[in-house]
């Protein structure tokens, strides 16, 4: 007997059918390629639950709206797919992504988005950390990049988006330095994220996240409810680039990662050159909010028709 698809590297629900992670593919005419007019949301599974999967689902519905996208499946339809994409893979801990692109256009050569048939996409792979364990675990050396952040009159980094133009310049800056990854500024100085991150400092005893030119991020979100719930002040705030050089701590955030601690920002080493006390505080209270069931969306790995675990029996 012949064998099925092999899921086991990711699988993903695409153009109508769910595939294999590397036989997943858009058109090159599709303007998600073409012109970056895409938005998309990543939530992460662990030990086989989605965390946060509301919070991500209604991030996803609000930068559909601003880029004025609008997916061919509704919100359950979406959650659907994306545990489908999980269980098939096998994958107690992944990465799961939802993507909607602007498509192809059915008039060729047209220049109106009205023109084109939106997609969507999901899709489930091993888990990413976007600083790798062993770099968290002796602390991240970040970059304060030259390149400033594209405007947020220009691209709503609040919408997730693939405009990284920016950001991967930053990364070549980070790289060139001998650090690990960037932050940037905006044009006033200001500071805004990092690729794919966001920023917090530790000041004073006092956690502070940048209040500008960054995703609402929900792991942000995370680290901001279990400092009030430990009682670590916690705000968010403008931070100019002297408090990111001048901080006793910093953090980076991410559903791709988690809580990450930093050591090095520049040539200035912090905490003795590991993560500070306040950072591993919150790493530790983030990792244990996974185990708040009000948080948690468990699977069903047996039943691909109905991949959520009833929780209720």
């Amino acid at each position: 007997m012949a064998e099925g698809p092999d899921f086991s590297h990711g699988a993903a629900f695409c153009d109508g059918c769910f595939v294999p992670i590397a036989e997943a593919k858009i058109s090159v005419l599709d303007w998600g390629f073409t012109r970056s007019d895409v938005t998309y949301d990543v939530v992460h599974v662990k030990n086989g639950a989605f965390f946060r999967l509301a919070d991500h689902l209604d991030r996803f519905e609000r930068s559909l709206k601003a880029f004025r996208l609008v997916s061919p499946f509704d919100r359950g339809q979406m959650a659907m797919l994306a545990a489908q994409c999980v269980v098939l893979s096998g994958l107690r801990d992944a990465y799961v992504a939802m993507v909607c692109t602007r498509g192809r256009p059915r008039v060729a050569g047209s220049r109106r988005p009205a023109d084109c048939d939106n997609t969507f996409i999901a899709y489930a792979i091993p888990w990413i950390d976007v600083i790798p364990l062993d770099v968290q675990a002796r602390g991240a050396h970040l970059w304060v990049a030259g390149t400033p952040r594209i405007p947020a009159a220009s691209i709503d980094p609040t919408a997730k988006n693939y405009h990284w133009g920016d950001l991967t310049k930053g990364l070549f800056e980070a790289h060139d330095a001998g650090a690990d990854t960037a932050v940037l500024l905006d044009a006033d100085g200001y500071v805004t994220e990092g690729p794919g991150f966001n920023i917090f400092i530790v000041r004073d005893g006092e956690v502070l996240t940048s209040d500008r030119g960054a995703l609402e991020g929900v792991t942000r979100r995370s680290a901001l409810d279990v400092c009030a719930a430990a009682g670590i002040r916690a705000r968010i705030a403008p931070l100019r680039v002297e408090d990111l050089l001048n901080a006793d701590e910093i953090f980076c955030a991410t559903t791709a990662g988690g809580v990450m601690p930093a050591s090095r920002v520049n040539d200035r080493i912090l905490t003795n050159d590991r993560p500070g006390p306040i950072s591993t505080r919150v790493r530790e209270l983030y990792w244990a909010l996974h185990q708040d069931p009000q948080h948690l969306t468990p699977l069903s790995f047996e039943n691909f028709e109905q991949p959520f675990k009833d929780i209720s029996a």
